[in-house]
């Protein structure tokens, strides 16, 4: 039997995943000045690292397609790259030289990250209205 949403649960499992990547971005920007977190170490930087999951579908090769995939969120990992200093003797976690380590998280790439992950999510909900669409034309069919 042929299905003629199938591509509803990739769609879905990709918004899903980008709606991850927003939440991660905003707790970026969010925690961007925090100095001192927890661990008595400036925040670092979170990214998502996304995988694509191919979904045995049977019957999909003797349909002459191939098995529809999916993404999802692989993990949540730090981001190694160094801290910035910034010298500001004043700051209550300043060195004895001056010297504030401050979060690793440069807010014109979380702001262009978020847009990317912003306009990523529209599509992938465009294709789920479309698809939605097609599926009622198509049922419509045998109404007229």
């Amino acid at each position: 039997m042929f299905d003629i949403l199938s591509g509803i649960n990739s769609t879905s499992s990709a918004l899903n995943a980008e709606r991850v990547r927003m939440e991660v971005i905003a707790q970026n920007i969010a925690n961007a000045n925090v100095t001192r977190g927890v661990d008595g170490r400036p925040y670092q930087r979170q990214e998502v690292v996304f995988e694509t999951l191919l979904q045995q579908k049977r019957g999909a090769s003797s349909l002459g397609g191939s098995a529809p995939e999916s993404v999802k969120v692989a993990r949540i990992q730090k981001d190694q790259s160094p801290f910035q200093r910034i010298h500001n003797p004043s700051h209550p976690d300043a060195d004895s030289t001056g010297w504030v380590q401050m979060p690793n998280v440069q807010i014109q790439i979380e702001m262009a990250d978020m847009i990317t992950a912003s306009r990523t999510y529209e599509a992938n909900l465009a294709m789920v209205k479309t698809a939605r669409s097609m599926a009622q034309q198509a049922l419509s069919i045998g109404k007229r």
